[in-house]
């Protein structure tokens, strides 16, 4: 399959192997070098990706979400877009064409590779606790892991229909990772701006061209504290100073004086 062969490129080009993968936005943002920003967005807005055909310049946005599964779900399918170069066919395509199709197989075999289940399940007995396993190990809908699962010949095709119905929630307070839950629940809430973006806004900062107010507005955070913070580590605004020339910097002067004599001009002062 196209998909699942595109994102075993992928991990092998940047040598990321069969395990789990971390941070998403950031394993983008690093390995692309394209801005990826969480938003606000409706519920039916899961992500996009836009190209701008002027600059060559690509964007991702994935909406927040209480449900920390389905965005890193929707991260690696609009990665897919990247990789394939197809953004501009995903205007109007339904959930079912090709492309969508693709992006989908790209994104579950990047996220649970089946090398990569097969390394945490190993051998023994397989039941709902496996299963738990590779969703809070790969941290991946049971959804994905029941057909990573199938796919790695641990558990038939019945077993992968009822596992799929599951919700993530269920098995993390089943199985005592309800508190991890919690936490990528939180992350995946807020929003976040592009990394390059404040890179690019705190340097402005640090140069004096750039206001605190701007870095608040792009963290959604008031400017006090993003001051304070900044304040914290460090990260002060260079003071701006009066750069004064040395007289031997000074242009020549072409004006001639020699016909001005030494009498004091009338009306002058005393």
């Amino acid at each position: 399959m196209e998909g699942r062969d595109a994102a075993g490129s992928f991990r092998r080009e940047h040598e990321l192997g069969t395990q789990p993968l971390g941070d998403l936005v950031a394993l983008i943002e690093q390995t692309t070098g394209i801005d990826v920003a969480v938003l606000d967005a409706g519920p039916d807005e899961h992500g996009l990706t836009m190209r701008d055909p002027e600059r060559g310049a690509v964007f991702i946005a994935v909406a927040r979400t209480r449900n920390p599964m389905r965005q890193r779900s929707t991260l690696a399918h609009e990665l897919a877009h990247v990789v394939f170069e197809d953004w501009t066919d995903t205007a109007n395509l339904s959930v079912n064409s090709p492309v969508e199709s693709r992006a989908n197989s790209f994104a579950r075999h990047l996220l649970v590779p089946v090398a990569g289940v097969k390394e945490v399940v190993g051998r023994g007995a397989i039941d709902l606790s496996t299963l738990s396993r590779v969703v809070q190990r790969f941290e991946v809908s049971p959804y994905l892991a029941a057909i990573a699962l199938e796919q790695a010949g641990y558990i038939g095709s019945a077993t992968k229909d009822e596992w799929k119905q599951i919700a993530t929630r269920t098995l993390a307070t089943r199985f005592g990772w309800a508190d991890q839950y919690r936490a990528l629940q939180a992350e995946s809430d807020q929003r976040r701006a592009p990394q390059k973006l404040l890179t690019r806004a705190t340097t402005g900062y640090v140069e004096n061209v750039v206001s605190a107010q701007t870095i608040a507005t792009l963290r959604n955070m008031d400017v006090g504290e993003v001051e304070n913070e900044l304040r914290t580590d460090g990260i002060e605004p260079r003071e701006a100073g009066i750069a004064w020339a040395a007289a031997t910097d000074l242009p020549d002067s072409d004006i001639d004086l020699g016909d001005w004599g030494d009498e004091e001009p009338e009306g002058s002062a005393g």
